[in-house]
């Protein structure tokens, strides 16, 4: 295993909770607060927390299913469609150095999403404890029986049955243009359950880990291959990281809005080499990962016993990750083939 390089200088103290709370506040998930309203109410409307995203939303209001879907990352895919409506994306290395996202959807359903491309040997692991609908484009029938084979409702386009819900646009050329009726979709499939709790977050009163214990780093670079390492910038005024592509240009979606995200986690995976030139990150065991929430980023490990079981991300001593409520980037770093800088600036 190559050593990984963490650039990370100049450590600051979380000396003032007010300071804290300005970065957690701002612009969550399409405009929601991190606290219900403060207006007096004689009926106020109960809430509840939105399992992956932890953001506060009206109660029984996200009683459906997650939807996920492989999407496309290549520069003829881009901007993608309904990606930063996503509470939890998954960035993982495919063939040639390239990469794609698994993404999913639950406290929003976009009308639309795409570009949808083909799944790969690690995604039936990756989607297995979400439950839910995960859509793609096909992909080797040894990697698509893999992931029928999770009990996941598959929709896969080109099969009997989803014409309905997934076809190829007129707005990018194939293969590149498979996009997907998101809402549509999950209204057909409201019978299946909602998922379980991804993370924890911290709730009103509670320092994201990362804030609590990490050092300053306002830059972070996930480089999966020598010509790919997407990066992120922190944002202090909204509270965000901005995502960049490899070379450094903005990374937006289909309103030119640039992607963003809450909380960037770099969790650094091996690889199996049982596919030949497919590469299968092995999401199951441990190792190390990296936590950056509020422009901080802590050191933390990974863990993922069973396929069904979601990853736990805990401290050195123990205690388990907190993330502030809202989108979570995870970045599935290979150790064979990519490293990780978290910079002061």
């Amino acid at each position: 295993m190559k050593k990984f390089l963490l650039i990370a200088l100049g450590v600051v103290l979380a000396t003032a909770l007010v300071a804290v709370a300005a970065i957690q506040l701002p612009g969550l998930i399409s405009g929601q607060s991190l606290n219900p309203s403060a207006t007096p109410s004689a009926t106020p409307t109960p809430v509840e927390y939105a399992p992956l995203s932890g953001v506060p939303v009206t109660f029984g209001s996200l009683d459906h299913p997650v939807l996920m879907a492989k999407i496309d990352n290549s520069p003829e895919a881009r901007p993608q469609v309904g990606l930063n409506d996503a509470d939890i994306v998954f960035e993982e290395l495919v063939e040639g150095g390239l990469s794609r996202y698994l993404a999913i959807w639950h406290s929003v359903i976009p009308t639309d999403i795409g570009s949808v491309r083909s799944i790969r040997p690690m995604d039936p692991d990756i989607a297995l404890p979400f439950g839910g609908v995960i859509a793609y484009s096909g992909g080797q029938q040894r990697f698509v029986q893999m992931m029928i084979d999770t009990g996941l409702e598959n929709v896969i386009h080109g099969q009997s049955g989803t014409e309905a819900y997934i076809y190829r646009s007129d707005t990018k050329i194939a293969p590149h243009n498979v996009i997907v009726r998101a809402k549509e979709l999950i209204e057909a499939r409201s019978d299946l359950a909602p998922p379980a709790p991804a993370f924890e977050f911290a709730g009103d009163g509670v320092v994201p880990s990362a804030l609590a214990e990490g050092k300053t780093a306002r830059r972070l670079i996930a480089s999966f291959s020598r010509y790919n390492s997407p990066s992120w910038e922190f944002d202090p005024q909204s509270g965000v990281y901005g995502r960049l592509q490899a070379g450094g240009e903005r990374d937006v979606d289909e309103h030119d809005e640039q992607l963003t995200a809450r909380n960037v986690v770099v969790q650094l995976v091996d690889e199996s080499s049982e596919y030949g030139d497919v590469p299968k990150a092995l999401v199951v065991g441990e190792g190390v990962a990296w936590i950056s929430t509020g422009g901080k980023t802590v050191e933390a490990t990974w863990t993922k016993e069973l396929a069904n079981a979601m990853t736990v991300f805990t401290l050195g001593n123990g205690e388990i990750v907190t993330l502030a409520p809202g989108r979570t980037w995870i970045e599935l770093v290979p150790t064979s083939t990519g490293f990780f800088q978290a910079k002061r600036r």
